[in-house]
């Protein structure tokens, strides 16, 4: 399984999301490929921003090596799931949609948790510390949903 994350300038809410799916896998002994990506270009190369390294570091999670990269047409083909973090983000991946198969492999994050509600994990680019612990617990909630689900997907096909 290949599951790929989305935000705006892939330096803080989606790098979150692979670091920590990442580490969720690996502890689930789940054999998934994680990338993260965005569609903003100023941080092109960057690495995440200090305060989503920080958050992540302060659960044990490294995501100091990742650099960020743009969204691509080939995504649709490289990748079995796309979270979105936001509904700007499902607009710009729509967007980029060739077809509507390609859509179907995009999902909102938060519905894991919560099917069909559409609701964001919350940007934290301009706000404090408090508000990237938030986005942390969030997607941290949400990716644990997800390795729950493959395993049972898993053992279910056995």
């Amino acid at each position: 399984m290949k599951i790929l994350m989305v935000c705006l300038g892939n330096i803080c809410r989606s790098p979150i999301a692979e670091g920590v799916l990442r580490v969720h896998a690996l502890d689930a002994d789940l054999p998934l490929t994680v990338d993260s990506c965005g569609f903003e270009r100023y941080h092109l190369g960057d690495a995440p921003d200090k305060r989503a390294i920080n958050v992540c570091k302060s659960h044990g999670v490294d995501i100091s090596g990742l650099r960020q990269r743009l969204f691509k047409t080939e995504d649709f083909d490289r990748f079995d799931r796309i979270y979105v973090m936001d509904a700007n983000n499902f607009n710009d991946v729509k967007r980029m949609a060739r077809t509507p198969e390609d859509m179907k492999k995009v999902e909102f994050l938060m519905n894991v948790l919560h099917p069909n509600e559409n609701k964001p994990v919350p940007d934290p680019y301009y706000g404090d510390s408090f508000d990237f612990e938030n986005a942390f617990q969030l997607i941290d909630l949400a990716c644990r949903a997800i390795v729950k689900s493959l395993i049972v997907r898993q053992t279910s096909s056995k």
